[in-house]
Parts: C-alpha cells; structure tokens; sequence
C-alpha cells in the first residue's frame, strides 16, 4: 500500500456524511477550497469519479456509495483513535460549534459560558442561534440543543435541565388596561405576542392545557416576532401578553414588572437535551460542555 493512499478520505468521508463541502469544512475547520482539492486528488488517485455536483448539491455516485460503506466506518476508527490521544494532552482544545435556540442559550448556556471558557482556554465555543430543527450533521456541528421531545430518535442524547415550566406573561399597565384573562377564550379578546419560527416562516401555535389535554391555540395580535428573547422585552412594554417559558422571564416576575396568568392553563414542557450523532466518535471538547453543563444545570 503506498503512503498517500489514505490521503483525503477524512475529507472524502465528511463531505459524504454532510453533503457539502461547506459544512465539512467547518467541521474539519479548514476551507472549503482545501476540502474540494483533497478530495478532487483522491478521486485522481483512485481514477474515479466519487461525487456528482452542481452548484446547489452534493451527492454520491454509485462508485462512491460502495466506497463509503467500506472506509466510512475505518475512517471513523482512525478519527476516534486520534481523538483519544486527546486525553494526553494537558487541555482538549479546537474549535465546538452548537445549534440551539436563543431560549436555550438564555436559560442554559449564557449563565455558564464565561466560566467554561475560563477553565477550557483552549477550546472556542461557535454559536449558532437556529429556532428551527435544521440537520447538525449536515450543518457541519458538533452538537445541538433543543427540547427532548424535538430530538431525532437516531442521535444521542443528555438532559440538560429540569421539565421545561410554561408561562403566560403580561405587564401590569397592559392587564390594567386589558384585564386580566381567566379562561383560553378569553385570549380572543386579548394582544397576544405571537412568535414565527425563522427557518419554517410558520407561527407557533401556543400549546395549553385544557383540564388536562394539551391544545394548541391560535392567538392574535398586533405584534409577532422571530427571536424568543424579544417575547419578554415586549411584554415588559406592555405590547400584550407573551407564552415563554417560566425561567426566561424569572427575574422579571420577581421583581413585579411582568405578572403571570393562566396558570391552571401552563404545562410542563420536556426538559433541554443536547444531542449528538454518535457516543462512539465524541470529541473530548464535546464531552467537556456536556460534562460542565451537567455539573451546574439549573433545577
């Protein structure tokens, strides 16, 4: 076997398991243009075409299907292999890309960021804020963040906070203006602050409790927003009435400026998980957020 045969099968192999050469770039960390000439030099190599492109996707040939389904899993031992050496090093360190939801980074991640950073100097931290359910593998992360309930049953996955309490949240002036409601049709008569998801362009339903079977209601409003943490700042103005969850908008309910209504009507929702594809080939970097977010999540 010559030297350079295993070269570009980490890039062969990524770029197949992504499908595109941009989200495996920021999953090698390199640049796509390196990640093309590594495989177009395999492909000389072999004298084999392996992938089909066009300027929107990525696809296999048939020669390049039989190909991963044989150096795919070699590769993912050679990988895994180098990443054990990791536990030699004094710090594990490169760069950790997260997929979650601005709520989860609120009620999670932005309390223990600083710290984490402090005692992983080596390792950088890329956040990406995405309220919709995009693909981590094929966006290139490392991991994602979103409700249990929300996780594909194919990825691992950790509880990282207690079940999710749900509230419906209203400034003073405006449940003084408005009244305050008592029941799920008495939404009808009020400004509800409505939310749009930004990769789906859909409205979220509210889901609520009615006696005890979820329902989902459609509110109206003069005002609708795509960022969850604009969903207290709003009701704080006194805009209408918001449905966040609990701990986003504790501090405020503390302190008075919002007030909490329809309670008998708030579920409790699944708990944060972070997810992953595999246990097998898990980074140490990761394995260090996982670890610390655990170690000091909320209650």
């Amino acid at each position: 076997m010559k030297l350079d045969q295993l070269d570009g099968l980490v890039a062969f192999t990524a770029v197949a398991r992504a499908k595109s050469f941009t989200a495996a770039a920021a999953a090698l960390e390199v640049t796509p243009p390196a990640v093309s000439q590594a495989v177009r030099a395999l492909e000389e190599r072999l004298q084999v075409r392996l992938f089909n492109r066009t300027t929107r996707s990525v696809g296999l040939t048939e020669a390049g299907e039989q190909f991963l389904a044989r150096v795919g899993p070699a590769t993912g031992e050679l990988l895994e292999a180098t990443e054990l050496l990791q536990a030699w090093r004094e710090r594990p360190g490169g760069l950790l890309r997260i997929n979650l939801p601005r709520v989860a980074y609120g009620a999670l991640v932005q309390p223990l960021l600083g710290a984490f950073l402090a005692a992983y100097p080596e390792i950088r931290v890329e956040l990406y804020f995405d309220d919709g359910f995009s693909n981590i593998i094929e966006g290139g992360f490392d991991a994602g963040i979103r409700m249990g309930d929300s996780v594909a049953r194919d990825m691992v996955s950790t509880p990282l906070s207690a079940p999710l309490r749900m509230a419906v949240v209203g400034a003073p002036k405006y449940l003084k203006r408005k009244g305050v409601p008592k029941t799920l049709e008495d939404l009808r008569l009020h400004d509800c602050i409505r939310f749009r998801f930004l990769g789906s362009g859909a409205l979220y339903r509210w889901e609520l409790l009615r006696g005890r079977r979820l329902v989902e209601v459609e509110v109206q409003g003069p005002l609708t927003v795509n960022d969850t943490n604009a969903l207290v700042e709003t009701a704080l103005e006194g805009f209408g009435l918001a449905y966040v969850i609990e701990r986003s908008a504790t501090p405020s309910l503390a302190s008075g400026r919002l007030k909490s209504v329809l309670e008998d009507c708030c579920p409790t929702l699944s708990p944060f998980h972070i997810y992953y594809p595999s246990r097998r080939q898990m980074p140490a970097k990761l394995r260090c957020l996982i670890d610390f977010l655990k170690a000091n999540r909320p209650g």
